[in-house]
């Protein structure tokens, strides 16, 4: 997001709160592991680490005076730290965005406690789901919007798989993802029963709920499959890109019609095979920029057929690659659209 508006002509700074917390599972070998203490603080929103956050952030907002706050995922933000920056810098515009949905069933209410007591603070509060916007209206949002994902053209794209990357890539069909007990397991044990050459990367283990070893290890269709690895950056481009036909499973815990990988997987040129929504069908047109499934046996139906069919496999995943630009789906396009429904047409260029 930073990136394209930069790339839009605005000039944006970057408070990001992890660097707070640093944790093994990011990724960067400059962090340090954390604590117990700051472990403790980061999972349960308290302490003097979630006060140094908001009165940094405070401090920043203040020196700066932008013209927008931008908030992604506020769980850390406190509703009085939006009140003391409204108070600071009157003219900056408050704005709010949460990819997940805090308000599903069985959602745990002490991870989102700051974020939804802070909704009535922000000028507007986007929706990454459709039906998140009546949730963040009951909470006492002032304005609601939606902000669909997107891909980055910069990373999700066309990858030519050298011969080392083809033996560790290299699949029918691959997911890219988490485990969930939505269905997505009987759908993957029904085409490792078929016969195709199956790869599945996400979490292997420590996020549990969500990992894959254990349930692949009591699974004997898909027991070869461990243990699987999360992939990021160019290792989950090639994952896609090493593969005939990409999966997308529609998490059931977020009530998802469509996720991130709906527009990086069209990106990259692979042929996307979803889970099947109005939404999604909507932007990627069925059996033209996308195929879909609605159980197990139609999947395994499409998967046989587009293995079969490289030439109708080939046309649907290149008009899903041009479906994804053309449709502006992409993060510029995104922000483009963004600021100018935020700003009205204005000149407002500083954000943080």
């Amino acid at each position: 997001m930073a990136d394209a508006l930069r790339r839009l002509g605005h000039d944006v700074t970057r408070f990001a709160w992890h660097t707070y917390a640093p944790h093994r599972a990011s990724g960067a070998s400059a962090y340090r592991p954390p604590t117990l203490w700051r472990r403790v603080q980061n999972k349960y929103l308290f302490g003097p680490m979630l006060r140094r956050i908001n009165a940094d952030l405070l401090a920043l907002v203040a020196a700066q005076q932008p013209d927008m706050l931008f908030v992604y995922r506020g769980t850390h933000i406190q509703a009085a730290t939006l009140r003391a920056v409204r108070a600071q810098s009157p003219h900056t515009v408050l704005v709010g965005y949460n990819n997940d949905d805090p308000f599903a069933p069985g959602q745990p209410q002490w991870p989102w406690r700051h974020f939804i007591a802070a909704v009535p603070e922000y000028d507007q509060v986007l929706a990454y789901r459709p039906h998140n916007t009546r949730h963040l209206e009951a909470a006492g949002a002032r304005a609601t919007g939606l902000l669909l994902p997107w891909f980055v053209p910069q990373v999700h794209r066309r990858l030519e798989l050298a011969a080392e990357d083809r033996a560790r890539f290299s699949s029918d069909v691959v997911f890219v993802g988490h485990f969930e007990a939505d269905g997505r397991q009987a759908a993957l044990e029904a085409l490792a029963v078929d016969g195709v050459h199956l790869r599945i990367f996400g979490p292997g283990s420590g996020f549990p709920g969500y990992d894959w070893n254990g349930v692949l290890k009591a699974s004997a269709p898909l027991r070869h499959l461990a243990p699987v690895h999360a992939v990021w950056g160019d290792e989950y481009v090639k994952a896609i890109c090493g593969a005939r036909i990409a999966l997308c499973f529609l998490s059931k815990r977020n009530r998802d019609v469509y996720t991130r990988r709906c527009f990086e997987i069209p990106a990259t040129g692979t042929l996307m095979l979803s889970e099947y929504s109005p939404e999604l069908a909507a932007m990627f047109r069925e059996g033209v920029d996308a195929e879909y499934f609605r159980s197990a046996a139609e999947l395994v139906d499409k998967v046989r057929f587009y293995l079969r069919s490289e030439s109708a496999r080939s046309k649907v995943a290149a008009s899903g690659h041009q479906r994804a630009y053309a449709g502006g789906h992409d993060v510029d396009s995104r922000m483009r659209d963004l600021i100018a429904e935020l700003t009205r047409g204005g000149s407002r260029k500083q954000v943080i």
